[in-house]
């Protein structure tokens, strides 16, 4: 086991109808102005944020709130909440919502009193220094960043999808987790969060440090449980207790209990945020194409570890004998290896052949975009406009009304002197029509440049 420092303040505050203290928490922790974060309309339309609002009203704390982050959230998001903070100048950061929405509040938070751009900390010019405090009301059981240090935010302009670790600065201060605030979300972002958990535990139990035998342990327990209350949700939204369950493993997987004393991998999450940044995929769908194929790279440079998961977490009961020693790689017979590896090859093949699907839905999707903007170009919004072949393949079918000019060049000419300071000159030769360079004497000049025309 590796050595480590463990600093985890967050008071978690867990169970029905706890996002009424909200305001009393506020206070407790230093806050006299608010900055709320919030996403989109299920927050508004639930009640939630009114909720959290007459909270803060009961303590009297002035509150602003910025609303709209998106999943996978983005700088210009960030950029905007800076732009409101540091007008309204809050003291508190409030996320209500998910790990888009937290890690949103925690990167304004971080950049409030940098004075220069909060890339800055994502890409390694600066570190994070002195930063507002963020309180969290969780809505989605999934990225765990209500119990972590850490962020991440895509550029729109690079797409790249990075992140910060600051354990000692970021982990917010306390944490409302309701269970029932996660009924009313889709089957889909419930599933996708809990692949999102998951992966946070693989990328630390798949793990090259020996000796590590209490985090594996609470790994693998931790999986146990989320195998077994999953489908409890997914078939029944509304049952509390496992709600309640998979929130509280979301938050277990990546406060860093687990990772305690190791290395960490975390190369799958970093293959996935190129992904999610360029085709803005959801987290934890982009996580469960990537983790299979992952699982069987490290059956064969890594098999003891894949093996442990398989007997512990997957049941796989290998032949072994009764006195074999599952700590010691040397035990496991090659037969075993060579199972587990066909089970691999056989699961990730089902997966490849999804992905190529859906990469040729995409591409379909593309043409019938394609199409829709070129009818809406050309028809409009009238349905029964009268339409006629346009004689070209590439333009198709126009408005009855249209004509059609082939032209090679068009231009618009001036009668004006081209002679003046500023305007290039056009010379035209057998290559074409190119800007002539009077500063280097390029080419033929003409003594008197007066009775050129402005094109």
């Amino acid at each position: 086991m590796n050595n480590f420092t463990f600093y985890s303040p967050t008071e978690f505050c867990f169970g029905r109808g706890r996002e009424q203290e909200v305001g009393q928490l506020c206070v407790k922790y230093g806050a006299h102005r608010v900055m709320i974060v919030y996403g989109g309309g299920s927050v508004v339309r639930s009640g939630l944020l009114d909720r959290v609002k007459t909270s803060l009203d009961a303590v009297a704390i002035p509150y602003i709130e910025m609303g709209g982050v998106r999943p996978n959230p983005t700088d210009p998001k960030v950029y905007e909440g800076l732009a409101l903070a540091r007008s309204f100048k809050p003291d508190f950061m409030l996320a209500v919502g998910g790990g888009s929405v937290i890690d949103t509040a925690k990167t304004i938070a971080a950049g409030y009193y940098y004075e220069g751009d909060f890339w800055d900390f994502f890409i390694g010019k600066a570190k994070v220094g002195n930063c507002l405090p963020v309180g969290v009301v969780l809505t989605i059981p999934a990225a765990g960043s209500e119990g972590s240090g850490n962020a991440v935010i895509t550029n729109k302009k690079t797409l790249q999808k990075l992140g910060i670790r600051q354990p000692m600065l970021l982990r917010p201060k306390f944490s409302i987790m309701n269970p029932e605030l996660t009924m009313t979300l889709p089957e889909w972002q419930t599933a996708s969060g809990i692949s999102d958990m998951m992966a946070h535990i693989l990328e630390r139990y798949l793990s090259n440090t020996p000796d590590v035998q209490i985090g594996d342990r609470m790994a693998e327990g931790i999986l146990l449980a989320i195998m077994e209350e999953a489908p409890k949700v997914i078939a029944n939204p509304n049952d509390y207790e496992a709600r309640a369950n998979i929130m509280w493993c979301g938050t277990i997987a990546h406060n860093d209990t687990c990772s305690l004393g190791r290395q960490e991998d975390w190369n799958s999450h970093a293959m996935e945020h190129e992904i999610s940044a360029e085709y803005d995929v959801t987290h934890g769908a982009g996580l469960a194409v990537i983790f299979p194929a992952f699982l069987q790279y490290m059956a064969n440079v890594h098999p003891h570890k894949v093996a442990q998961l398989a007997m512990r977490v997957l049941g796989i009961q290998p032949n072994l004998p009764a006195d074999a020693d599952i700590n010691n790689t040397n035990t496991w017979p090659i037969d075993e290896q060579k199972r587990i590896a066909i089970f691999l090859d056989t699961q990730c093949a089902l997966i490849d052949s999804v992905i190529e699907k859906t990469r040729a839905a995409i591409e379909e999707y593309k043409m019938l975009k394609q199409a829709v903007i070129t009818q809406a170009v050309t028809k409009g919004i009238r349905p029964n406009r009268e339409m006629r072949d346009s004689g070209i393949e590439w333009i198709g079918e126009t408005p009855e009304e249209w004509n059609i000019l082939k032209i090679k060049y068009l231009f618009t000419i001036k009668k004006d002197i081209a002679g003046e300071e500023g305007y290039q000159v056009l010379s035209i030769t057998q290559r074409g029509i190119k800007p002539k360079d009077l500063s280097k004497n390029e080419g033929q000049l003409a003594a008197n440049y007066s009775n050129y025309q402005i094109v």
